[in-house]
């Protein structure tokens, strides 16, 4: 622009600067000729919802100081740019660290590469084809350790195979009458054709009846925790599945939001857990209104046996929950019942904090408003008889197993 203004021979030469800058950018376009064509992706088979998983990608005849960038599909969540560090031959290699925070198997389809030529004149910015996947499976890392086993075999078959006066329900065996026993327990028929005192052992009734039904309409969307309340629903309800198989009884499963989805009549053993892994791994989010009225008239025609139903669920105030609360009355005739909902901990914490400005004490006084409709609404299902766990995400998988148990104890299925 100077030589331009200034005119006479400066402007005859003002072409070469232009000049030098095309040649040095053919020079390093020659230089930084060598690209990479594919990139190696590695990551584990599935990943539990809610936990993070480690990918790790690998280019051969990588550039010096090269970035990568993924384009997160809607189950994962993850960082930006991914720097990656040069490696054996001339490769490089990369690990990032994800976030699952929705079930599915999601796609990687492009990852965008990113570095700068070897005298810096040129940024390239290439996609290259990718077509990995990694799949998000509902959590059961609590099966998996063993916990859930040990305390559920201790419960029923450790300390309950010496039975205390009055426990038990179901005939076991006849022994002979010993001095200490309880008299109640003689059978005196027997003991008068036999001219000795005869006892009746009994144990614990096995092979109930348990069945998980789980509301999937928009309220279980909500997020708690950075998860949504269905997959806190899905994580405690398979670990209560898994401690039923262990304790001896039949577990099935039910799903419902606008009108009943899937049901599966209660199996025995550990294939029932599986098969409802499965069919959780595949329940898709919806955005309908849960029909509580269809619903749950709809699995009490299909339950005709006495049953532990375990329904997880939500609601938003005592006028949305009326024709929850009436349904659930009719079902509490037939069948024993836990309620399951998951408290928001943020709600929790809102009402504990003093309010700094107006806004802060009319959010304060929704968020009151919040909990005690929500606890007069707990009252009346825990008059109806009916079992309630109401806890935080990370309390309530505890909480559901500890009320189960209670139950098999005090034999009131």
């Amino acid at each position: 622009m100077i030589a331009v203004v200034a005119g006479g021979a400066l402007r005859d030469i003002a072409w070469l600067p232009w000049a030098v800058l095309a040649l040095l950018t053919v020079i390093d376009l020659a230089l930084s000729f060598g690209r990479p064509k594919a990139v190696a992706f590695e990551a584990p088979p599935e990943v539990f919802v809610g936990e993070t998983a480690t990918l790790r990608l690998t280019i051969d005849r990588a550039p010096h100081r090269l970035m990568a960038k993924l384009d997160w599909p809607d189950g994962l969540a993850g960082g930006g740019e991914i720097p990656f560090q040069p490696g054996p031959g001339g490769s490089a290699t990369a690990e990032v660290r994800c976030r699952a925070v929705r079930r599915g198997i999601w796609r990687f389809e492009h990852p965008w590469l990113l570095w700068m030529s070897q005298l810096k004149l040129l940024e390239f910015v290439p996609r290259l084809a990718l077509g990995a996947e990694l799949r998000v499976v509902p959590n059961i890392r609590l099966v998996q350790s063993g916990q859930i086993t040990t305390t559920v075999l201790s419960t029923l078959y450790g300390v309950k195979e010496n039975r205390a006066i009055g426990e038990g329900s179901e005939f076991q065996q006849l022994r002979d009458f010993v001095p200490g026993m309880d008299i109640k327990t003689i059978d005196w028929k027997r003991s008068a054709r036999r001219r000795s005192l005869v006892a009746k052992e009994l144990r614990a009734e096995r092979n109930h009846h348990v069945i998980v039904a789980l509301d999937n309409g928009y309220l279980m969307r909500e997020e708690i925790g950075g998860l949504p309340k269905i997959d806190h629903a899905v994580t405690a309800a398979l670990a209560t599945a898994w401690a039923a198989a262990i304790g001896g009884d039949l577990v099935g499963y039910y799903s419902y939001d606008v009108r009943p989805r899937t049901f599966a009549a209660p199996a025995a053993g550990r294939n029932a857990f599986a098969r409802l892994r499965n069919w959780t791994a595949e329940l898709s989010y919806v955005s309908r209104e849960t029909n509580h009225t269809l619903a749950l008239t709809e699995l009490n025609a299909r339950t005709p046996k006495r049953s532990l139903i375990i329904i997880f669920t939500d609601f938003v105030d005592t006028t949305s929950a009326e024709l929850l609360i009436e349904n659930i009355g009719i079902l509490a005739k037939r069948h024993l019942l836990i309620f399951v909902t998951i408290r928001d901990p943020d709600l929790e914490t809102l009402v504990e904090t003093a309010p700094g400005d107006l806004d802060g004490a009319a959010a304060l006084v929704a968020a009151n408003q919040a909990i005690n409709e929500r606890r007069l609404v707990l009252e009346r299902l825990t008059r109806m008889g009916v079992t309630i766990v109401d806890a935080k995400p990370n309390a309530v998988t505890a909480r559901l197993i500890s009320a189960y148990l209670e139950i098999k104890a005090r034999e009131l299925i």
